[in-house]
């Protein structure tokens, strides 16, 4: 069995990963549609996981001044005793280093605590209750030390300009600088 994750990077991929999310949420713990897609999907990071090249869960990761907030992970059922789940986050944990990122946020259903805290995530307990769709959430907080090769303003300028999570590949507009600047406008 072939486990992998990577980032979404077109409709096609961003299509499964909602069928995913539908399937695990909607369908699975009755989360109203409206509740699930919240608004929130296009202006975050997705990632797909897959088990043998098929989609079989995602999450979602949105980005704020002072940390990254892991959300809408999931897994199709039938492929939850396999590790795609540590592949999502483990790649999802490499992008927010990279970033710089030091803290990362996420809302555990309380059941679900534990398995939060194989990833080195500790409850936040505030004076707030936390519900949203039919199910008791906790805060929890990991705190990581960034990427010896963080993203700096210091860096290559062609690294920012380069797809989520493929900072170290060429991109298309590397390609581009081997053209002589015409300014035709």
């Amino acid at each position: 069995m072939t486990l992998s994750a990577s980032v979404v990077a077109t409709q096609d991929a961003l299509a499964r990963a909602f069928a995913i999310r539908s399937a695990v949420f909607i369908n699975e713990q009755k989360c109203p549609y409206d509740e699930e897609f919240d608004g929130n999907d296009f202006c975050a990071t997705h990632v797909v996981g897959f088990v043998d090249g098929e989609p079989a869960g995602t999450m979602r990761v949105r980005w704020f001044s002072e940390f990254a907030k892991f959300e809408r992970v999931c897994v199709l059922s039938r492929f939850r005793n396999t590790e795609l789940a540590r592949k999502m986050m483990d790649l999802s944990f490499d992008i927010a280093r990279r970033k710089g990122y030091r803290k990362v946020l996420g809302h555990a259903q309380e059941r679900l605590v534990p398995y939060w805290e194989k990833y080195g995530f500790k409850p936040i307990y505030k004076n707030a209750r936390l519900v949203f769709s039919d199910h008791e959430y906790v805060e929890v907080l990991c705190e990581i030390e960034p990427h010896p090769e963080a993203i700096t303003l210091e860096g290559d300028p062609y690294i920012v300009l380069r797809p989520e999570g493929s900072w170290d590949a060429p991109g298309v507009l590397d390609n581009s600088a081997a053209r002589a600047a015409t300014n035709p406008h």
